[in-house]
């Protein structure tokens, strides 16, 4: 048996140093204060099953049927049916801002229960609910699966995840969603918190608009508040979808990203390096196994064994160098780190080093 190292991904993320930032619509790194969804929740039952359903155990399942077969006028106890063919789920949805009556929304069932297939099932009559308890939507319809299962204990073959379910275009809205529209002034709230990506947001919305006093001044590095110009007290829609289509070049911080479960790392073209060697070196370990088959002789009265015989080689190979100069960028480190044959796990280890040693001018974030 040999022993040998796994293999890892390196993504890196290069951009020529000369090539300037991309500017980004402002509704693309802003989200307006009450403007937001809503998520939903319910309770419901799906029937129609082949036999997949919730079993005795799932004793929620057949009082579910049985309440609703009661407020139909049939009356039956909970004891005395089956639920093969019915499965308990939890209904989610969303509710997007300014929803209202009559629109349409997608909805996910997922069982809860020991169902073992949704596919083919209906969902009934389900009330799904908001946070504050209000019933928002109503949701009925087909149960849409991505995967199926068939067969029984060793002979079952499962393809995706059958108990989870979607119903495009499920649920009807029958309540307005809470949202708040915005009136004398519009909060915009930064999705990535940074004092000078606010600042810029400032500086393109007072000239965009060339008031003597600017409309658009920051709260904070998260938050800028806009008043609405005179002008547009009464088409505040129009006033905001202005302010989502001008352009900001946002500023970002410098920041590597490893993920050392995968091998994965990321690093923009933002992150430089000071002077700096960098000596790496390696030790390879090899485990080799040999069966051999031990033999007695023809009369000894012995037995015949195999017997492992391990050998362990451990080499060490002589240690790389490299050399960056002052202002050296990301592309120079990878295609000097490439030139030595390092592995993506001797990357993540010079690069953590490297911050240590203070040479490297970027956040290390351990995802």
């Amino acid at each position: 048996m040999k022993l040998l190292t796994h293999a890892f991904l390196l993504l890196i993320l290069l951009h020529a140093p000369a090539a300037p930032a991309r500017a980004a619509r402002l509704k693309d790194l802003v989200a307006i204060e009450g403007v937001r969804d809503n998520q939903l929740l319910g309770y419901g039952l799906v029937v129609g099953l082949a036999g997949t359903g919730d079993r005795q155990q799932s004793v929620f399942s057949a009082q579910s049927l049985t309440n609703l077969l009661q407020r139909m006028g049939v009356t039956v106890a909970p004891t005395a049916i089956r639920v093969a063919n019915t499965a308990a789920v939890l209904v989610t949805a969303t509710l997007p801002a300014f929803a209202q009556p009559g629109m349409h929304l997608d909805i996910t069932a997922a069982a809860i229960g020991d169902a073992r297939n949704l596919q083919g099932g209906i969902l009934v009559l389900t009330s799904l609910r908001g946070a504050d308890g209000q019933v928002y939507a109503i949701a009925q319809g087909p149960v849409v699966t991505g995967g199926f299962s068939s067969g029984k204990a060793g002979t079952s073959q499962t393809v995706n995840h059958p108990t989870v379910g979607r119903g495009p275009g499920g649920a009807t809205v029958e309540r307005g969603a809470p949202s708040v529209a915005p009136t004398g002034i519009v909060h915009l709230q930064v999705r990535q918190s940074d004092f000078t990506t606010t600042t810029r947001i400032v500086e393109a919305v007072n000239q965009k608009f060339n008031m003597v006093k600017g409309p658009a001044h920051a709260d904070n590095a998260g938050m800028v508040s806009v008043a609405v110009p005179a002008e547009y007290s009464t088409r505040v829609t129009e006033f905001i979808s202005q302010l989502e289509n001008l352009t900001v070049e946002a500023d970002r911080a410098a920041r590597v990203v490893i993920n050392e479960r995968t091998g994965t790392i990321v690093l923009g073209k933002d992150v430089h390096v000071s002077p700096v060697a960098i000596l790496h070196g390696n030790l390879p370990v090899e485990i080799q196994t040999e069966m051999q088959v031990s033999q007695p002789n023809a009369l000894a009265g012995g037995n015949t064994v195999v017997v492992p015989q391990t050998t362990v080689i451990a080499k060490e190979e002589k240690a790389r160098n490299i050399v960056l100069k002052q202002g050296a960028t990301v592309e120079e480190l990878v295609r000097a780190l490439a030139s030595i044959g390092s592995t993506p796990r001797d990357v993540i280890a010079i690069l953590q080093n490297l911050r240590s040693a203070g040479a490297l001018e970027a956040e290390i974030e351990v995802i």
